[in-house]
């Protein structure tokens, strides 16, 4: 049942023009197609392959480009890095998607978007090659985002959260969450490769990398590639997927991850090209 008690303005806020907050867009801006980046400076490098950009929209480290491909509205936009940057960015053109913002009601057709990832990630099985591009089968949350959120998990996935949870030990429950399986049939061919993937809430200690903090959780890394559950096992690490996938599966948006293998955890290997990876 739809609400017919207006949104209010603290929770949704938007800007003197109309715009949501963050992203500063405003419903005609939304493109059904949505590429998006972390860096804002790789929007760029996406929408160069565009046959023509019509607006460049920033707000803080969310730029947006939006044109037009092979006869197709489309939009590359920035994330920021984690999942927290993906909880503003998903409930926010979720927003311009399907609330009506001048009576801050839900629409009553939903509108359903194609939103796909391209990312930077560290492989963690040795047979994945610098340079090649993965596609991620489900996202594994290592963070507690999906604790303020109600999110349904099928059998396999709670048996995988539940499995990893104890084997690291972990204080708060993680997540797991499969991509849109039709969105990566369309996508995922070629020579890319298929793989679970886990999102950290961070880039050293929560990817068992040690400077001169000693992590807290011993030999995570390699628990984490030996995992195996069924012909489940994890294949990168990166810092957002798990947050598309879950935002994806509440909201009914079709949400994939293609991430760019720019090192390899298990030989301690770093590309020595991360753009030309990417542009690839």
């Amino acid at each position: 049942m739809l609400m017919t008690k207006p949104i209010s303005e603290a929770d949704l806020i938007l800007n003197p023009d109309g715009s949501v907050y963050h992203l500063h867009l405003r419903p005609e801006h939304l493109c059904p197609l949505i590429i998006t980046v972390g860096d804002q400076d790789r929007v760029q490098r996406v929408s160069q392959h565009f046959d023509r950009v019509d607006e460049r929209i920033s707000k803080r480290e969310f730029v947006s480009h939006i044109g037009e491909l092979q006869g197709r509205r489309i939009m590359a936009i920035s994330s920021g890095i984690g999942t927290d940057n993906i909880d503003i960015l998903l409930n926010e053109l979720d927003a311009l998607a399907n609330i009506d913002l001048e009576k801050r009601l839900p629409k009553e057709k939903q509108e359903v978007l194609q939103i796909i990832r391209i990312g930077t990630s560290g492989a963690l099985q040795k047979d994945i090659p610098l340079g090649s591009a993965l596609v991620s089968t489900f996202g594994f949350g290592l963070d507690t985002l999906m604790s303020f959120y109600d999110v349904a998990m099928s059998e396999e996935e709670v048996s995988v959260r539940d499995a990893v949870q104890n084997l690291l030990n972990l204080p708060f429950t993680p997540y797991c969450v499969a991509g849109d399986t039709v969105l990566r049939e369309k996508i995922a061919g070629g020579d890319m490769l298929h793989g679970a993937t886990l999102t950290a809430p961070g880039f050293y200690a929560p990817q068992g990398r040690k400077l001169r903090l000693e992590p807290r959780i011993p030999g995570m890394l390699d628990r984490l590639a030996d995992f195996q559950m069924g012909d489940f096992h994890f294949t990168n690490f990166e810092m957002e997927t798990a947050a598309y996938y879950a935002f994806g599966r509440m909201m009914q948006h079709k949400t994939l991850s293609v991430n760019a293998i720019i090192a390899n955890r298990a030989h301690g290997t770093f590309t020595s090209n991360p753009y030309g990876v990417v542009d690839q």
